[in-house]
């Protein structure tokens, strides 16, 4: 057989090797040739990925990652817009004309949580199946769907609340895309840069809670880009609540197609569910979970309900004005968070998030009206911006500590190099990335217990229960990953 026939050979480079392209300038050249660039073309499944490799990495994968990456980013955040219109929604009902009380205002604000984190556990373990390119482009376009019957269903008051509710439980199903897009994200980036990669898709992604919650309370005032009649305000003033949903659908398609033919599947990154319900068997599942729940629980969940609450309690305060600060904060914090525990360490960012959270609720506490007095705003709202901050950064030092407790699990007495080793390197990533998506599932319930919490309980008594929480979390957090004899120091 000819030799231009066969494959090119791959680079016998140690994959734990520490040359670096400036280092080793024909040792990349010869990976360039060896890592055909054809086969990591936009819209290709890749079958072969290896970011730990340094030569691999440096001619080859950052720039295929980085792609990818960029694509998942704008998906995420319109995901996020999705999951959150309800939040900027459900303040306006009132004021137009549905007769909704301010009790199942808040249950439409928490209702697409609740869809969001089950639909996550399902989407954590599709994601990796179907392929990250196929399912970013399939989950972004399935929410067109609730977003145009949300159009139309906001311009007719007499729309019955169960509508409503169908309706924002659809719309939920846009939180579920964060599962998939952080798990498959995670697999094309090596340890080294795991908590900055997961820190800005999640972070930015995130950014579409601030998003929705800006951009609605303007758009819905223009009457040029309205299809649809307009809904009056008890003083005749004419709004447009259905352009805080039509808004977003042909930026749906754009992102679906981009994603579709810009990203890639990874070969490594298809896995059964067969092989990944091995997590529910991990200890270190369960707790990272409860910390994680902690963190992003914390932030959508505040993110949800603070509009309505700031309506509420402080009413002669702007909603539109205040309320996508603290998401806002939060987002950009979790990328902070991710690139501050790369450097410092997981556990102890984490642990230093928890203080931060519990100590900016008791200020919230504080400055809520009690007993006739009626409160102070700026030092609420100023506190609830600090336990957005911290949550930020827990949402990012969290994920961050999950790889690396899997890959210490797994790799302990092995030596780098050997078959078993890449063996236990393989199942560490796959653990890893379903942990990933499987705390984030059950941390988006967050979305709809604080919403909920807040429609049955007085805010005082949600916001003790918090603070109770935040301690647990703590406790957790020091004893099995942060001190001196920590069973799985991350």
């Amino acid at each position: 057989m000819s030799s231009a026939l066969q494959p090119s050979p791959r680079p016998t480079a140690d994959p734990g090797a520490t040359a670096t392209c400036d280092d080793a300038t024909v040792m990349c050249d010869d990976a360039t040739a060896a890592y055909d660039p054809e086969n990591y073309r936009p819209g290709r499944t890749i079958t072969t990925w290896e970011p730990e490799n340094e030569v691999f990495w440096r001619s080859v994968g950052r720039k295929v990652a980085q792609r990818n990456l960029w694509i998942a980013v704008p998906a995420l955040l319109v995901a996020f817009v999705v999951w959150q219109v309800w939040s900027v929604t459900a303040t306006n009902l009132k004021d137009v004309g549905f007769s909704f009380s301010t009790s199942q205002l808040f249950w439409l604000t928490a209702i697409p949580g609740l869809t969001g984190g089950t639909a996550r556990i399902l989407y954590t373990f599709l994601g990796p199946m179907i392929g990250q390119r196929r399912f970013t482009a399939l989950s972004t376009v399935v929410l067109i769907v609730p977003l145009i019957w949300l159009g139309i269903a906001i311009q007719d008051t007499s729309t019955p609340y169960g509508v409503m509710v169908i309706i924002a439980a659809l719309c939920g199903i846009g939180g579920a895309n964060f599962a998939s897009s952080l798990a498959n994200i995670g697999f094309f980036f090596p340890k080294k840069e795991k908590g900055n990669a997961t820190g800005i898709n999640g972070g930015l992604g995130n950014l579409g809670v601030s998003v929705v919650q800006l951009l609605t309370p303007i758009v819905i005032t223009f009457s040029t880009i309205a299809i649809g009649t307009a809904q009056h305000k008890k003083d005749g003033t004419p709004v447009y609540l259905q352009n805080a949903a039509f808004l977003w659908v042909p930026v749906l398609v754009v992102l679906a197609l981009i994603a579709w033919f810009g990203q890639n599947d990874l070969k490594v990154a298809s896995t059964p569910f067969s092989r990944q319900k091995v997590i529910f068997k991990r200890k270190h599942n369960w707790l990272m979970t409860w910390l994680y729940v902690g963190t992003f629980g914390s932030f959508i969940g505040f993110a949800a309900a603070l509009p309505l609450l700031i309506k509420t309690t402080f009413p002669a305060y702007s909603v539109a004005t205040y309320a996508w600060m603290g998401p806002a904060l939060g987002a950009l914090a979790r990328w902070a968070g991710g690139w501050i525990a790369d450097k410092l360490g997981g556990a102890k960012v984490t642990i230093i998030s928890f203080v931060g959270m519990a100590l900016a609720i008791v200020g919230v506490i504080n400055f809520l009206p009690a007993g006739g007095d009626s409160g102070n705003f700026y030092g609420f709202f100023g506190c609830f911006l600090a336990a957005f901050l911290f949550s930020g950064i827990g949402n990012g030092s969290t994920f961050r500590q999950i790889p690396v407790i899997f890959r210490n699990q797994h790799l302990k007495g092995l030596t780098e190099g050997t078959s078993e080793y890449a063996k236990a390197l393989k199942q560490a990533e796959m653990e890893a990335g379903a942990v990933t998506g499987f705390t984030s599932a059950i941390a988006a319930y967050g979305f709809f217990f604080i919403p909920a919490m807040f429609a049955n309980f007085a805010v005082t008594s949600a916001m003790w229960g918090f603070v109770a929480f935040y301690v647990s979390c703590i406790v957790v957090a020091w004893w099995f990953y942060a001190r001196k004899s920590a069973e799985a120091p991350s």
